[in-house]
């Protein structure tokens, strides 16, 4: 099968190319090539470009992993959050008729009583938020063997993005820097790997439609930095617990937020591991 990944040099693109490619023709593409990567470049904005690139590879599945994930960038400038997040959506959606694997977030919630499931109602409360609820109505829409799949606070051991927490948190206590993290946003961090072998067995069993994937513990965002210094050997009293308040962003978000995965865990017959499991994984690696 010929499988062609956008925004594939990210942090879930890197480890997902990887397990892809053993059983599948995998294209790689990016906004950027990050040195010593081969692949194509590829901006979803760039409607031309796109058929161009769709018509000479001829993939049988489009994983859409591109989007503009900066969530207080996208408050400052919503006109480019919808240019990427909904136009470049809509671009895909109007030159590619295959089937389409699109990544979305917890921000279509509010964060007032997560954690949620499939079911729950939407209502997101940053321009984040709403363009990408927005890019899963577009993708719905556009053929009914389409997958979304929701998950949140991804992590992995990134050699190519600065997008991890985990990698902030372990080069900062690494260098005796003191870091501030929000002790009262809540969610299910989930691991590169973990969603990628998800997304893996989606495509092997052939799901479709809406689903959620977070790994198995909710938790705050300073107690999983707590737990990522606590594996590596560092300081923990480097970290300062500080509201989200405190940190007074620009974009606002969901606080008591959390995917429930039932669903898609029993469709696959699989367990979401625990972050301690996860973080053992990345250090043998690190």
């Amino acid at each position: 099968m010929k499988i062609l990944i956008t925004g594939a040099f990210g942090q879930l693109g890197e480890i997902l190319s990887e397990k892809l490619n053993k059983f599948n023709e995998v294209i790689k593409t990016g906004r950027k090539l990050p040195e010593g990567e081969t692949g194509m470049n590829l901006d979803i904005c760039n409607k031309i470009i796109l058929k161009d690139i769709l018509q000479i590879s001829k993939p049988d599945i489009l994983i859409n992993l591109a989007a503009l994930t900066n969530v207080d960038l996208c408050e400052r400038k919503p006109t480019l959050a919808k240019q990427v997040n909904v136009v470049g959506v809509e671009n895909i959606c109007d030159v590619f008729p295959g089937r389409i694997i699109h990544l979305s977030t917890d921000y279509v919630f509010d964060g007032k009583e997560g954690p949620y499931k499939e079911s729950n109602k939407t209502c997101p409360i940053s321009v984040y938020g709403e363009t990408k609820l927005e890019s899963e109505n577009i993708i719905l829409d556009h053929n009914s063997k389409n997958l979304i799949i929701r998950t949140n606070v991804i992590y992995g051991n990134s050699k190519n993005t600065k997008a991890s927490f985990l990698n902030w948190v372990v080069e900062s206590l690494t260098k005796k820097n003191k870091i501030d993290v929000v002790n009262d946003q809540y969610n299910n961090p989930t691991y590169s790997k973990s969603i990628a072998n998800v997304i893996c067995l989606c495509i092997k069993d052939n799901v479709k439609g809406l689903y959620h994937w977070g790994d198995e513990e909710i938790l705050n965002r300073y107690s999983f930095a707590l737990k990522i210094a606590k594996k590596f050997n560092l300081n923990e009293k480097l970290i300062n617990p500080v509201s989200t308040a405190d940190l007074n962003q620009a974009a606002k978000r969901p606080l008591n937020s959390g995917l429930i995965s039932e669903k898609l865990k029993n469709i696959l017959n699989v367990e979401a591991p625990s972050i301690d499991e996860c973080l053992e994984d990345i250090k043998e690696i690190f």
